[in-house]
């Protein structure tokens, strides 16, 4: 394998881990979570506040960035330098890699804080793809294992 055919590989490789991941969308439903009784409880926005939702790394990134860096570092120089240039481009590569994919990782989200109609006060983070707002009511749909937040 030609060594840019191995380094767009790896690059796409990559690219598709960081975009893998479960949503935390208050409008995405796995398959699993469909054709099942939600409870569903009334509530009115008491405040919300801006979060960062992070995935777990997978690894992916440092991997990624390590094979390239190293690929890259011994294409330089020949030799033991070319060894040498080889590891410290693998080490570079592989720190640069891993904050590449923490920042992919990391999500806007809203921490959403409900007073329902009972008195109870619930906090429910998700994605940040819905606007809420204080004084809106709002929709609490439970499955005994999740709970979104809906308009």
């Amino acid at each position: 394998m030609k060594p840019l055919s191995a380094l767009a590989l790896v690059s796409l490789t990559a690219v598709l881990a960081a975009c893998a991941g479960p949503s935390n969308s208050g409008s995405v439903y796995s398959s699993y979570q469909t054709m099942n009784e939600q409870t569903v409880r009334m509530g009115t926005v008491e405040s919300v506040r801006n979060v960062t939702i992070a995935n777990p790394e997978s690894g992916v990134g440092t991997m990624a960035g390590a094979a390239l860096g190293g690929l890259g570092g011994s294409q330089v120089g020949g030799g033991n330098g070319s060894a040498a240039v080889g590891i410290l481009g693998a080490v570079a590569g592989g720190i640069i890699g891993n904050r590449v994919e923490n920042q992919a990782n990391n999500r806007p989200g809203f921490e959403i804080t409900v007073k329902l109609d009972n008195g109870e006060l619930r906090s429910i983070t998700q994605a940040a793809d819905e606007m809420f707002r204080p004084g809106e009511r709002v929709r609490l749909l439970s499955n005994g294992y999740t709970t979104r937040v809906t308009h």
